[in-house]
């Protein structure tokens, strides 16, 4: 039998602070996203003072908010949260990617988690079902994936 045990998150994250920062874009779609996170970080014991919610236009502007709220002292993760559906030009295709990257560089940069909570469906039906009311919702899957990585990183710092 082998000694070797991988160290994991969990969801016990004590009194850290998370950022979400959601597009106003697609609003039917990011406002569902929004409170699946904070269902999710609700039911995992984290309390209403330790989350704070920042507005952006679209998914294009969530690296660079990211970035100035995550920077701060207090925030131990950001959740972005965002849906882009593709149309009949290239734009998807450029907000999508540029999105993405500018999410990874914030999270390299800063060294704190930045979860991707942002959707890029090809109809808006794919879209409704990934934000429902259910286990299904990427918001909440974000939310969790932030709250995982903050605990891994502390038993990191700890080793």
């Amino acid at each position: 039998m082998s000694e070797f045990r991988p160290v994991e998150g969990n969801f016990e994250t004590g009194d850290a602070h998370y950022a979400i920062v959601v597009s106003r874009w697609n609003t039917e779609i990011t406002e569902p996203l929004l409170h699946g996170a904070l269902r999710a970080l609700a039911r995992q014991g984290v309390a209403d003072k330790q989350v704070s919610v920042y507005r952006v236009p679209g998914a294009f502007e969530l690296p660079l908010t990211a970035q100035q709220v995550g920077g701060r002292d207090h925030v131990d993760a950001v959740i972005a949260l965002g849906c882009v559906i593709r149309g009949d030009t290239p734009h998807f295709d450029y907000v999508c990617s540029e999105c993405a990257r500018g999410i990874g560089d914030v999270a390299l940069a800063l060294g704190k988690p930045v979860a991707f909570g942002v959707l890029t469906t090809d109809n808006l039906e794919q879209a409704q079902l990934r934000s429902g009311d259910d286990h299904e919702n990427k918001g909440e899957e974000a939310a969790l994936t932030a709250m995982e990585m903050v605990s891994l990183l502390a038993q990191i710092d700890e080793a």
